[in-house]
């Protein structure tokens, strides 16, 4: 979608939304109502990263958090010592429930608005994630979940610091967030949370997906399902590459 569409799309979504704020009835209205611009980022033959706009409204005064978890998994913290003048990987530490994905935005600096225990409840900033050692002997292996943030952050994949959430009037909100080149495809979960007087009023979850698409996909998957002849396949391609350009160089 080209970009003068896509963001006709976004005021014409946004209009929407505050139209239906205002014709619910008062008893009726729902305390957050929130979508995204987009439910689906594709990812094509060179993709260089998406922008996804949230927005909604409130139905009156309110804080708002927004909190954007990528699909959790397993993770391997090594650590390289030298040996023999040579850098090797020596011990290691194997975390589980570790998001992909991590990034939250705010109307206003969390710390002024959540009390520490209900962020660390609610898994909202980096030092309140669940991210766990799967043995019992790591436990103590603070340093190692420190330099998982710190590889995370330095993909991208982790934002270290909240970004803004904009408030348009007194009700409207908008937030943008940015999906680098390297997003790991999946099921993404989209929280927002309504915050009155340090707690937590209202939230919703809104669902988005990273998929590839296209030629490039059909290859990855094959990749995936049929490694062995994804293997032969690319063996035989590179000979009868390697055949071709001799033949190219003996004829010159």
């Amino acid at each position: 979608m080209s970009k003068p569409l896509n963001m006709v799309r976004r005021i014409l979504l946004m209009l929407l939304l505050a139209l239906a704020g205002l014709a619910m009835p008062a008893k009726a209205a729902e305390p957050l109502v929130a979508d995204l611009s987009d439910h689906l980022i594709a990812i094509t033959t060179g993709f260089t990263g998406a922008q996804v706009l949230l927005f909604g409204a409130t139905d009156g005064p309110g804080d708002v958090v927004v909190v954007v978890r990528g699909p959790t998994g397993r993770a391997v913290v090594r650590r390289k010592d030298r040996v023999f003048g040579i850098w090797i990987n020596s011990a290691g530490r194997d975390f589980e429930e570790v998001p992909n994905f991590y990034a939250v935005a705010s109307s206003r600096p969390l710390d002024q608005m959540l009390a520490g225990d209900t962020a660390q409840h609610y898994g909202i900033g980096l030092a309140n994630l669940d991210i766990r050692p799967v043995s019992e002997t790591s436990a103590a292996s603070a340093d190692m979940l420190q330099a998982l943030t710190r590889i995370k952050i330095g993909e991208s994949l982790y934002q270290p610091n909240a970004g803004k959430v904009i408030f348009l009037g007194d009700r409207l909100f908008r937030v943008d967030f940015h999906f680098p080149a390297n997003v790991p495809t999946g099921s993404y979960l989209v929280e927002v949370l309504l915050i009155r007087d340090g707690v937590i009023a209202s939230a919703q979850t809104t669902p988005l997906v990273v998929s590839k698409i296209g030629v490039g996909a059909d290859i990855f998957e094959f990749a995936h399902r049929h490694s062995a002849a994804y293997g032969i396949i690319s063996i035989v391609i590179a000979l009868l590459a390697g055949w071709a350009a001799h033949l190219a160089f003996r004829r010159t």
